[in-house]
């Protein structure tokens, strides 16, 4: 970022204005949302400045600007309508050492003016650094539709009765209010205008304890999908924002652990091929004595936790033990390695079978056989197979259509890093270590029933 988003007190502080016409009008119509005291440098002022003025709202001054007009300010707006005017001000406001904003001319703006969205307390600003202000503006309108009008009302009650939580509950408890309030009831009720049922369904869950959610402890196994953050679902977002603790390992992207609460807690249990920091009993243990201590746990899995992820023996351990459990569904890797190459997995007629396959067993013994399933129409897209390399090589030699099998590697997909390579089924091998592949891929191995015909078909026919 170039630009650090953040919010002024401005309750009480200065903000200067310098220029009487329309773009000093529209920098005050944005200022008098605020509390801020403000000033008007400008000898005369357009129709609305002076009403403004006339009532109290504002201040004019008509005097000779000096650096002593900026000093002790929040914020000064420059807005003249003349580019050599304001830049000539913005020397003056620079030796007040005031932060400044001049209009038109961001090579001369310590801030930038963001688009709002404003549902007092509760407000949004977007900022694209001055290089796109349509498309700030599109984002903004968005955010209008998804914003109810009554939003920032609930925010102010929700406000005004955060001491009385306080008192009452405890940090848990609190959490389950506010989401409860924010997501649930009371927020249903100010949304059709219900304030006062609103007020009194708050008041009564503070009082008695009863907030309408879950006590005690439960566990979330959420897909993160196959490497950019942005790949997680809405719902493993959610989850990732309500959980106290998370485990996650070697293949999260840590730009996903951003959208989760900043004080939950954060495990990270090192698995990796053939050497586990935490072995998978550790992991399983830890996950189910957490909810046991009423903690809400996140499994964070890299792809789609159901999909080679060695979901199956958590998810026992956690039935076993009588805790709520929650699968959260991710984009598995094959997916993303497709997509990624702006190809996909299935088409018709020509593909219409897909295989998951892994290159290794828990043990680390061979693959199972996967052989006989690549048949013509299908698609074999091989997990964790780097080192299964020369093992997949070897059993592709004696196929009698192996010189049609298409073999493509996809290594760190949906990530800045990807790597992306065609081979030949006797040159697997030989590739990975061209490309320094050493594992997070996915070996793709497709048969097209099209090239199977054209090849193998007429061969047998001449026969």
């Amino acid at each position: 970022m170039k630009t650090f988003p953040m919010f002024f007190q401005m309750a009480g502080r200065r903000v200067v204005i310098v220029g009487g016409g329309e773009q000093a009008a529209q920098k005050t119509r944005l200022m008098l949302k605020t509390e801020a005291v403000i000033e008007v440098l400008a000898p005369q002022l357009e129709p609305e400045l002076a009403e403004l003025a006339a009532q109290g709202r504002v201040v004019q001054r008509a005097g000779p600007i000096t650096p002593a007009s900026f000093a002790d300010t929040a914020l000064c707006f420059i807005a003249t309508g003349c580019p050599g005017m304001d830049a000539a001000l913005h020397d003056l406001a620079k030796i007040a050492g005031a932060t400044v904003n001049v209009v038109d001319q961001p090579e001369l703006c310590d801030a930038i003016t963001p688009s709002i969205v404003d549902r007092d307390p509760v407000v949004v600003a977007i900022g694209t650094e001055g290089t796109a202000p349509v498309l700030a503006r599109q984002i903004k309108t968005r955010m209008e539709q998804m914003l109810e009008p009554g939003l920032g009302d609930l925010a102010s009650l929700a406000g005004r009765l955060r001491g009385a939580a306080s008192a009452r509950l405890g940090p848990r408890a609190r959490r389950d209010l506010w989401r409860w309030v924010f997501t649930g009831a009371p927020r249903d009720a100010f949304g059709r205008g219900a304030e006062r049922e609103a007020a009194r369904l708050i008041k009564d869950a503070i009082q008695t304890g009863n907030i309408h959610a879950e006590t005690g402890g439960s566990v979330a196994l959420v897909g993160a999908g196959p490497g950019s953050k942005d790949l997680i679902t809405l719902r493993g977002v959610q989850r990732l924002q309500e959980a106290d603790i998370i485990f996650y390992d070697r293949l999260i992207d840590p730009e996903v652990l951003e959208l989760a609460r900043r004080d939950a807690e954060r495990v990270y249990v090192g698995k990796h091929p053939g050497c586990h920091a935490w072995p998978q009993a550790k992991i399983t243990a830890s996950l189910v004595a957490a909810a046991r201590q009423g903690q809400r746990v996140v499994r964070l899995k890299a792809g789609d936790p159901g999909i080679f992820g060695r979901a199956a023996e958590e998810i026992a351990a956690v039935k076993d033990a009588g805790l709520p459990l929650e699968i959260v569904p991710g984009v598995t890797a094959a997916s993303g390695a497709a997509a990624s190459g702006g190809t996909v997995l299935t088409s018709r007629d020509d593909v219409d079978t897909v295989v998951f396959a892994t290159g290794h067993l828990a043990d680390g013994a061979v693959a199972p056989d996967w052989l006989p399933l690549l048949r013509p129409g299908t698609c074999v897209a091989v997990y964790m197979g780097v080192r299964a390399g020369p093992d997949i090589e070897a059993a592709l030699h004696g196929v009698p259509w192996r010189d049609l099998i298409q073999v493509s590697v996809v290594a760190d997909a949906q990530r800045a890093n990807e790597q992306r390579f065609d081979c030949t089924t006797t040159t697997l091998t030989k590739a990975l270590e061209a490309h320094n592949v050493t594992n997070g891929a996915v070996i793709f191995l497709r048969l097209p029933k099209t090239a199977y015909a054209e090849n193998v078909v007429p061969l047998q026919a001449a026969e």
